[in-house]
């Protein structure tokens, strides 16, 4: 595998935990702010808003630069961003930090699966993928945790501080460890990017990625309270499950990325299938802890590690381009801001265990999506996604040679 592999998960891991801090540290951003919990809430979802929203046009501004001089050009953006953030003197400049650093956020991950892809041989680039996207597990179990104790020790500046320290570090890395390419493609790259998304295929296969992250968002937003109020776990134990669903996480991931590049379908097909089957077993025996607790680190090996399998198919079915790969970031996104918000509206209505089941009908949904394509397979007809991910132009034909 590249160094250059694990160079980008770091990069993903600082923006991760960047997206992550605010959650950890509601209370103390609320007094330092002035504001009430609920408006700091609602910067978790100016974060997410902006990478759905946001991360494809900055990308497009980016695409005609070398990948390295990209990804640069991400981190001083998402550097400002946290800088702005650590320095912010009320809400609206705290929320227009927030913007900017999930815009950058965005437009980097798209960037970074883009190189992973240019950097690896086909036959390995679904491990490549999922190394990358460890960075995003290890954010979920690392970052948020150790931002949240910089933070509670130090005062909530100071982890956005820490956070501005990281991607210093990250980018640093990065210049080092990521090898001069130029960009790939010709001058006509970008229309050929936005070309792939005619094909109404696409559509359908980034609609699958969005069922998945939602069906396990809509779970995973509200562990906290369902393991409290409903499985009665003490309030200083959650952080340790939670630990645990996070280590789950990197596991699930690592087994997806050694199966995506051969079995990308079936990987998602049992996933998904899995998924709703956990979501169910814990809808249903969320009041007894041992089962409750397998359910929930079930939901972690098989929600989003799926994160591999996913990103394969995209690529498969329209490019490995950089544009390509942020608009699928934000289907991504989408599942989280549809997972969560629906999630509270079921549960308004409901009751806690109604965010579990709203998941488990949306993992069903997403098995949906994929039947065509399952269909097609077993009567021996070709699909598009069996030819291998490409770039706008050839993307592979730099990195010939380098592995």
């Amino acid at each position: 595998m590249p160094r250059a592999v694990y160079v980008l998960a770091l990069g993903i891991f600082a923006m991760v935990t960047s997206e992550f801090v605010v959650a950890g540290l509601m209370p103390q951003m609320a007094e330092g702010l002035h504001v009430t919990v609920p408006q700091i809430g609602y910067l978790i979802t100016a974060f997410a808003v902006a990478m759905a929203a946001g991360g494809p046009f900055l990308t497009m501004a980016v695409a005609k630069l070398a990948p390295r001089t990209a990804l640069m050009t991400l981190f001083a953006v998402f550097l400002a961003g946290n800088v702005l953030a650590a320095t912010a003197p009320g809400y609206a400049v705290m929320t227009t930090a927030r913007i900017i650093t999930g815009v950058a956020s965005q437009a980097f991950f798209g960037v970074a699966v883009s190189l992973c892809v240019q950097l690896t041989r086909p036959e390995v680039r679904g491990r490549a993928i999922a190394v990358v996207m460890n960075g995003l597990m290890l954010g979920t179990l690392l970052g948020l945790p150790l931002s949240t104790l910089v933070g509670e020790r130090f005062g909530w500046r100071a982890a956005f501080w820490a956070i501005s320290a990281l991607a210093l570090v990250a980018a640093a890395v990065t210049l080092a460890g990521i090898p001069p390419l130029e960009r790939s493609g010709s001058g006509g790259s970008l229309r050929e990017e936005l070309g792939v998304f005619r094909n109404p295929k696409l559509w359908l296969v980034l609609s699958t990625s969005t069922l998945i992250i939602g069906a396990t968002f809509s779970a995973f937003s509200y562990f906290n309270p369902i393991l409290t109020e409903v499985t009665g776990f003490s309030t200083g134990t959650v952080p340790a499950l939670l630990i645990a669903y996070g280590a789950a996480t990197v596991v699930g991931n690592t087994v997806v990325g050694r199966l995506a590049d051969r079995r990308t379908v079936a990987v998602l097909a049992v996933g998904l299938l899995l998924n709703a089957l956990f979501l169910t077993g814990f809808a249903l025996l969320a009041g007894m802890p041992a089962p409750a607790v397998v359910c929930m680190l079930g939901i972690g090996l098989v929600g989003v590690t799926m994160n591999p399998a996913m990103v394969t198919r995209v690529q498969r079915t329209g490019n490995a381009g950089p544009l390509v790969n942020t608009v699928h970031t934000s289907f991504i996104t989408l599942g989280v801001i549809l997972g969560s918000s629906l999630g509270a509206v079921a549960i308004d209505a409901w009751g806690l265990r109604a965010a579990l089941w709203l998941g488990a009908g949306m993992a069903v949904l997403g098995l949906t999506t994929l039947l065509p394509e399952i269909t097609l397979r077993r009567s021996g007809a070709p699909t598009e996604p069996t030819r291998p991910a490409r770039g706008p132009a050839h993307a592979g034909s730099a990195s010939r040679g380098r592995n």
